[in-house]
């Protein structure tokens, strides 16, 4: 008896199926290649200078060099520090922000999407030099301030971690408001509705049954928000000035001005190091909660 010819067609199906992945790889190999030669290899080359001694042997002086000075300690602690309250900032602003778009008829969350992303049109520069015009002593929030009697001289906004905190959480807001609003709007509301059936009130609907739904997308959104806020430049350097230092803008001194390419390359390592650390810890609390 011959062979079944549905099996023959599965055995022919997965046999074409092997070539095409195998002819996949072939046509994919030169992208992968050009892709390791123009982003990874550089990246490594730069992290591998930081075991790199001037007499070209292995050495780690440079990690030992950031451990004795306090200045890379404090740089360190400082961008943490700004990195977190932007994070938090966002937090508290993104939730409420994303929950009454979830509220919004269609054309509403239409219309509020658009003005949440049309920051992504504008320059960073751009919206970071906006924020002088309006935090500055002569600005408007200063100025409406003034007018109004609340306070009998400016308010220092600028060029300091209140600054570049509000700057910095504008410029990401987006990246936690999108993905929350995303899940907001996957919650079934008949759970709602059955939680309101059996009597319990509002708040308890939100706090028992909304609220944990959207925690997943909660943490990834300042996950996101808390590594971006990491390697952040253009902010800091201007709402900054001098006074508020972030490691990003000790590495271009260290590369542009001193220049000390071995030491940028340790620190650069560090800051990659504590980066995983904190997602390894973000993927370890998410396990967790699943189970």
């Amino acid at each position: 008896m011959g062979a079944d010819p549905r099996a023959r067609r599965a055995r022919v199906g997965t046999h074409v199926g092997q070539r095409m992945n195998r002819s996949g790889y072939v046509f994919i190999s030169p992208l992968l290649l050009l892709i390791f030669a123009a982003f990874d290899l550089p990246l490594l080359y730069m992290l591998g200078m930081g075991f790199w001694s001037k007499a070209g042997g292995f050495t780690t002086e440079h990690y030992v060099a950031i451990g004795d000075a306090p200045v890379y300690l404090k740089v360190l602690a400082g961008t943490v520090r700004v990195s977190l309250i932007s994070t938090l900032a966002n937090v508290a602003l993104g939730y409420p922000l994303a929950y009454w778009m979830r509220g919004l008829s269609p054309r509403g969350q239409l219309i509020a999407v658009a003005l949440v992303i049309t920051p992504f049109w504008i320059s960073v520069l751009v919206r970071t030099y906006s924020w002088i015009v309006v935090l500055g002593n002569a600005g408007v929030v200063n100025t409406g301030l003034l007018w109004l009697g609340a306070i009998d001289e400016p308010i220092r906004f600028l060029y300091n971690e209140l600054g570049v905190t509000i700057g910095m959480a504008n410029v990401l807001l987006p990246f936690l408001v999108l993905p929350l609003f995303a899940a907001m709007l996957r919650i079934d509301n008949r759970l709602l509705q059955a939680a309101a059936s059996l009597g319990a009130p509002p708040r308890v609907i939100f706090w028992r049954v909304f609220f944990p739904l959207t925690v997943p997308a909660l943490g990834a959104g300042a996950l996101m928000v808390f590594i971006l806020s990491l390697g952040f430049y253009v902010t800091p350097a201007i709402l900054g000035g001098n006074r508020v230092t972030m490691i990003s803008n000790l590495l271009d001194k260290l590369i542009n001005e001193i220049p000390r390419w071995e030491q940028a390359s340790a620190l650069s390592t560090l800051l990659l190091l504590f980066t995983l650390l904190v997602f390894a810890a973000y993927r370890a609390l998410d396990r967790r909660s699943a189970t």
